[in-house]
């Protein structure tokens, strides 16, 4: 019961913040220019992964798309290189704990900084946003956002979202000690829709230890995105049963964003959060590769 009562108060106060956020959001809304930013081609690509994991979950992807003359590049987060065992072994790590979005965005800026060419960037859940974010400072020729974690202000008050997402904003939990995602939690908010034994697998090999400051990044001042600024093109991927970002939440996103800048919007049906590495995945990177493929360039 108490929990439950935490979830309620969460809820009314999100609905306050949700309010008081798109207002703010909606100042932002500047009248914009005629035309949106050319695009210049790439064959780099750059994947951006999420909270709870390393970037070996993209390692299915980067083959994928070396196979179509990319180059790919899926760096770690600080404090998550080493196997994923490894860092649930080193829990609580205080380095880890202090980590924040502010650290991950001038991660990936310094990063793209030494590519010689400006790349694609592909993320997931909160990879998602970051790529939101550089691609609004136009870091990326592209962008693709997947599951992403929401903006500043873009809120959700699905019960999944709140039940997910409660480790990282239960204000009564101290963010000197990162968060442990035990296996229930992670089958709940990532693999809903899969096999136990698949679930178990993918918890083993994929979950680590996470930042409860980088989990609240979404609700600071860092993930203000200003819906109207022109920025090259972004394509938006939900799954239809994903609990930790719901798929209303990322519609929801995509729809806030103003033309003459291209957002796309895509919904895998039947799909939860871990759209990129569970069965099926090939499906969705195909049709990412399709939409690069389909944008303009000089």
């Amino acid at each position: 019961m108490p929990a439950v009562r935490a979830l309620v108060a969460v809820a009314i106060f999100s609905g306050f913040l949700s309010a008081f956020w798109s207002g703010c959001a909606h100042t932002q809304r500047s009248t914009a220019p005629k035309e949106a930013p050319r695009v210049m081609s790439s064959k780099t690509v750059v994947f951006v992964h999420g909270m709870f994991v390393t970037p070996t979950c993209w390692k299915a992807w980067e083959a994928h798309f070396q196979a179509r003359g990319f180059r790919t590049l899926a760096p770690a987060w600080p404090e998550h290189e080493l196997p994923a065992a490894t860092q649930r072994d080193q829990h609580p790590n205080a380095r880890l704990a202090a980590l924040t979005l502010d650290d991950l965005l001038t991660h990936y800026r310094k990063i793209l900084a030494t590519l010689d060419e400006k790349p694609i960037l592909v993320g997931h859940s909160m990879g998602g946003l970051i790529v939101q974010l550089l691609l609004q400072e136009g870091l990326g020729t592209v962008g693709v956002a997947i599951d992403s974690a929401p903006p500043k202000g873009v809120l959700s008050l699905k019960y999944s979202f709140l039940k997910s997402n409660w480790p990282a904003i239960n204000p009564f939990a101290s963010a000197k000690k990162p968060i442990f995602l035990d296996e229930a939690a992670f089958r709940y908010a990532f693999v809903n829709t899969l096999p136990p034994d698949v679930q178990h697998q993918f918890w083993v090999d994929e979950v680590v230890p996470e930042s409860r400051r980088v989990g609240k990044g979404p609700t600071t001042k860092t993930a203000q995105i200003d819906f109207a600024h022109l920025r090259p093109p972004l394509l938006m991927i939900a799954g239809e049963h994903d609990h930790i970002i719901p798929a209303s939440l990322n519609q929801k996103n995509a729809g806030l964003y103003q033309p003459p800048s291209v957002t796309d919007f895509k919904l895998f049906a039947g799909r939860d959060h871990f759209i990129i590495a569970e069965p099926g995945w090939q499906e969705v990177a195909d049709f990412v590769l399709d939409w690069i493929g389909k944008q303009p360039t000089p």
